[in-house]
């Protein structure tokens, strides 16, 4: 007897061995809009070559592997002394070093850099989400580095390096660092004005002594720190070396690592200073605009991270239907689940058109868009993303409800760029602050959807009735979310017309701005090309 009791069939190959960026029209076409002539070739070789590491089966493995295995903190060695060291496993390792060698922590000075790392960063964030933590933080600290020239020297080359090197010692050893920040407290939240760490000065010039406890300290095993303290002058940005220039340990007790929904391979600390030596950064009492460069940039890897996941989610959910059979024939040829594959790729569809826009602003300079459109995607796409990974997985039945899917891990993961660096309200806010008293960011607005005026009536009427809303702003705050909403939704919709195809344009603006679409997702219109727009979302055609 064989034990065999009947013949696997209908059940899906693993979508593995494939070219996560070649694969990816969208963000493919994306890169060919924004990438200089010159630079598209060798552009298109780097992110394929990453593409096809993200897409293999061997990083999947790394990636399930840094998940099921988190890190550990080891507080003493085994002779009892203080060491406050955070272990990995060893496929952490492999995924941060080959995010950093592929160059997600260096887009500042190259061509193009920008849209090119927001590509890398997204394939990337498809391999595993947690490594790109830290090279989100060592990429967002460049620009806050750079307002000192003494500390630009001696940290942004290594902050740039394609070179990872794990090892604590000191910096100016190293080939390679990566950076974290610490700012939030227990009592402040997103108040970060609300901290009462302080900050002693000493007598070496720019040196200061802190004490005090932060309760969320993003990536603890960094060569250096961020970190936002209250000195005599007032709230002020510090750097925290992980290791002083004589190899001493600095003063940085982790005491506990936080237990996490997702987001498990990547270490979030609360972390206690006791006479800890930092450098101040910036002027005394201007702590927040001296760090507010790094929370922009690191906001706009929240919507990239969040556009990411939703293309990994709706890509796993299209492979699964076009090769699971259901009462006759394929599920992606079933009208309704074709309805549900169509929305959720719209919606996948505008996030990376409006992140790359984003990515490309930063290249181009354009200081007054990105003012009002991150907070305004930071706020909307990761909104978007839970929404859609639940959705993709319930797309693979029972399937998605299971580990080896892969879906599980995004559903846990799909929250968390909407927390970090300000959750939603937080970003309506600033979206509000910005209408109130930036005139130049809402002009720069206006003339990106105004670019697209005249050729879509639904999207021509959401502009008339965001102009009627924008120019009664009384009681704004308390609609400030429903603003948001609708400066991304109008955003998204006047970059699809514009560069999108006609199918995936109509369906958007027909659903998100025409009120034929339902309150879930599988409620567009039946007369749209729907079948169209799920093979261009199809990642092995």
């Amino acid at each position: 007897m064989s034990g065999t009791t009947h013949e696997v069939t209908n059940q899906v190959p693993p979508l593995t061995g494939h070219d996560v960026f070649g694969t990816d029209r969208v963000l493919a076409e994306a890169v060919g809009r924004h990438v200089a002539p010159e630079l598209l070739a060798p552009v298109r070789a780097e992110l394929g070559e990453l593409g096809r590491a993200a897409g293999s089966a061997q990083v999947q493995e790394w990636a399930a592997q840094a998940d099921g295995n988190p890190p550990r903190l080891r507080t003493h060695d085994r002779s009892g002394v203080r060491v406050d060291e955070v272990d990995f496993h060893p496929a952490w390792h492999r995924l941060l070093g080959k995010g950093v060698g592929a160059g997600l922590t260096s887009a500042w000075d190259r061509p193009g850099g920008h849209v090119r790392r927001a590509a890398a960063f997204m394939v990337w964030t498809q391999a595993e989400a947690g490594n790109c933590c830290p090279l989100s933080m060592t990429h967002a600290a460049v620009p806050v580095l750079r307002a000192d020239p003494e500390l630009a020297a001696e940290w942004v080359p290594r902050l740039t390096s394609a070179v990872y090197d794990r090892e604590l010692r000191p910096a100016h050893l190293k080939a390679g660092s990566l950076f974290g920040m610490a700012l939030t407290e227990k009592q402040g939240g997103s108040d970060v004005r609300a901290s009462t760490t302080a900050a002693r000065p000493l007598a070496e010039a720019g040196a200061y002594e802190l004490t005090g406890h932060k309760w969320f300290c993003s990536a603890p095993m960094s060569d250096g720190f961020l970190v936002l303290a209250r000195a005599p002058g007032g709230l002020t940005c510090f750097l925290v070396p992980r290791v002083l220039p004589d190899a001493t340990r600095n003063v940085f007790l982790l005491q506990r690592l936080k237990d996490k929904l997702g987001n498990r391979s990547n270490a979030s600390a609360e972390v206690e200073f006791d006479g800890t030596w930092a450098r101040r950064v910036g002027e005394e009492g201007r702590g927040v605009r001296t760090v507010i460069d790094m929370v922009a940039a690191t906001r706009l890897d929240c919507v990239l991270g969040s556009a990411g996941l939703m293309r990994q989610a709706v890509a796993l959910a299209v492979h699964h239907c076009a090769h699971r059979e259901a009462f006759g024939a394929r599920l992606v040829e079933q009208p309704l689940m074709r309805n549900v594959l169509a929305d959720l790729a719209i919606e996948s569809e505008a996030a990376t058109v409006l992140a790359l826009r984003l990515a490309a602003a930063c290249d181009d300079g354009e200081e007054a868009l990105l003012r009002l459109a991150v907070p305004v995607a930071k706020y909307w796409v990761t909104k978007r993303c839970p929404a859609v990974v639940v959705e993709a997985a319930e797309c693979l039945g029972g399937n998605g409800y299971v580990e080896e899917s892969g879906l599980p891990r995004l559903v846990r993961e799909s929250p968390l760029n909407s927390v970090w660096e300000g959750a939603g309200n937080v970003q309506a806010l600033d979206v509000v602050r910005a209408l109130g008293r930036e005139p130049a960011a809402l002009d720069a607005y206006l003339r990106e959807v105004g670019a697209a005026r005249g050729a879509d009536r639904r999207l021509d009427a959401a502009i008339r009735e965001l102009l009627t809303s924008l120019a009664d702003l009384d009681g704004v705050e308390g609609r400030a979310r429903r603003l948001a909403e609708r400066l991304a939704l109008v955003l998204q919709g006047a970059l699809l017309v514009r560069f999108a195809p006609p199918e995936v344009a109509d369906a958007f603006c027909a659903a998100r701005l025409g009120g034929d679409g339902g309150s879930t997702f599988g409620t567009l219109p039946s007369t749209l090309d729907l079948a169209a727009v799920v093979r261009r979302a199809r990642p092995s055609e």
